[in-house]
């Protein structure tokens, strides 16, 4: 133990010996960099007037001015920006839960835009449009060398009005088009219903309303379905939630959780690392928790399913998330704009950051494409096909041991059955995860 202290204290001394020799270059340095910055900045200067003075065509100096910030912001990451006062209205009217547009949140990945995800109930969603979809051209004009605030300024527009996207899609050799209408976005946070006994969340954003809602729509479930004792888990579906707002991402979390860390930020400054702890109260009463997530489940999804799964408190299920884990605050400027600004990374509580690798579900499953529908013909020869059984037989024999009521929870128990395997057909993801908490359920007398 001596020793090791010793080599630290060495190493210490050292440090400062080695500080105290070179405190001359370094000082010369530092001033050397400022002169270098203050000449950057003459450059700057230089180069506006002359774009002023000299430009094939006249040009308002603001918006020079404004288009310079944008480019400064933008050369830092992908989610670093400014807004002007329009955009940051736009900004706060999102995260309030009503806008006008398409419905898709878009990114930026090597010059091409990318959709994150598209947003339940949107023109976008209802037209098909996937995560990791790259959007290439509006209305026939190319967005690649835009930026992404030009390239969304560019699908903006009246409610009512049409607009014609040009999409890449991987396995699709070639770009398609899609017609859009453009609406207003209502932004319904959560959706809920029960599943049999199993209760499912759909939360799709994270704006203000999201936990007030969660809570509200999670006890009325629980009450729908006879008490929390009748209810065999839940499932928080996390697809397709290009995130929002970290407080409410903590909350959320809060909500599924008694104690322990839910998520830390830590930004250039050690002093302005952060960490949020679970309080006391699970609304689900340490019931069996899936989470469902996809490639378009980013940021504030993230947090919550890297949260409840290093916790042990859920099970996540789906496919690799999108694997945004930083944080940016908006910061308002003069002139009722606003900065928006990478300044931190987050880190879920096993310490693990997911920037740009995402998570990965304890159970991976695909969601497969949707199938053709089938012909009239096709679909009555397989329904010929599943009626086929010893009850069809002509002269067949009754079942004389069952009762009346034993016939009835038969047929109630078959009904329920096939509910499971339309839904199986209509989203599998979902109900591969109903069908865990149900092995879950008809385990748990055993344990």
């Amino acid at each position: 133990m001596n020793k090791f202290v010793m080599a630290a204290l060495g190493g210490t001394v050292a440090g400062a010996l080695l500080t105290t020799q070179i405190a001359g270059p370094i000082m010369a340095q530092d001033a050397d960099k400022e002169a270098s910055v203050y000449e950057q900045l003459d450059l700057f200067g230089d180069i506006f007037e002359r774009i002023r003075a000299q430009y094939v065509e006249e040009v308002a100096p603001g918006d020079l001015v404004e288009a310079a910030i944008n480019g400064m912001l933008t050369s830092l990451d992908p989610h670093s920006s400014y807004l002007p006062p329009d955009d940051f209205a736009d900004m706060r009217e999102q995260t309030r839960g009503e806008f006008g547009g398409l419905g898709i949140e878009v990114t930026q990945e090597e010059g091409f835009v990318k959709v994150v995800s598209p947003i339940d109930g949107t023109p976008a969603a209802e037209a098909g449009i996937q995560s990791g979809d790259f959007i290439t051209h509006v209305d026939g004009e190319s967005l690649l060398g835009l930026t992404l605030d030009e390239a969304v300024e560019m699908m903006r527009g009246p409610v009512g009005s049409e607009i014609v996207i040009t999409i890449a899609r991987e396995g699709t050799p070639e770009p398609f088009d899609v017609t859009l209408v453009r609406d207003t976005i209502k932004l319904t946070a959560v959706r809920s219903r029960l599943e049999g006994k199993t209760v499912v969340l759909r939360v799709t954003t994270f704006n203000d309303q999201t936990y007030a809602s969660l809570e509200e729509q999670l006890r009325a479930m629980v009450q729908e379905a006879g008490g929390i004792e009748k209810v065999t888990g839940f499932v928080l579906d996390l697809r397709n939630n290009p995130g929002g707002l970290l407080t409410q991402a903590i909350q959320v979390s809060d909500a599924f959780l008694d104690a322990g860390e839910i998520v830390s930020t830590r930004g250039r400054d050690p002093e302005d690392s952060e960490r949020f702890n679970a309080e006391q109260g699970d609304l689900a009463q340490g019931k069996p928790l899936v989470v469902l997530i996809n490639g378009g489940s980013a940021s504030a999804s993230e947090i919550v399913t890297g949260a409840l799964q290093d916790h042990r408190r859920a099970i996540v299920v789906g496919t690799k998330s999108f694997g945004k884990g930083s944080v940016q605050t908006v910061i308002p400027l003069r002139g009722d704009g606003a900065m928006r600004l990478t300044t931190a990374r987050y880190y879920t509580p096993s310490g693990r950051s997911i920037q740009a690798l995402g998570i990965a579900p304890d159970i991976v499953v695909q969601q497969p494409d949707p199938q053709p529908e089938a012909t009239e013909d096709e679909a009555q020869e397989s329904a010929a096909r599943r009626a086929r059984s010893e009850a069809d037989l002509r002269g067949a024999i009754s079942n004389d041991s069952m009762s009346e009521d034993e016939k009835r929870l038969l047929e109630e128990e078959q009904a329920r059955a096939e509910e499971a395997a339309k839904l199986r057909a209509e989203d599998y993801q979902l109900a591969y995860a109903i069908d865990i908490l149900k092995g879950l359920s008809a385990i748990a007398p055993a344990q």
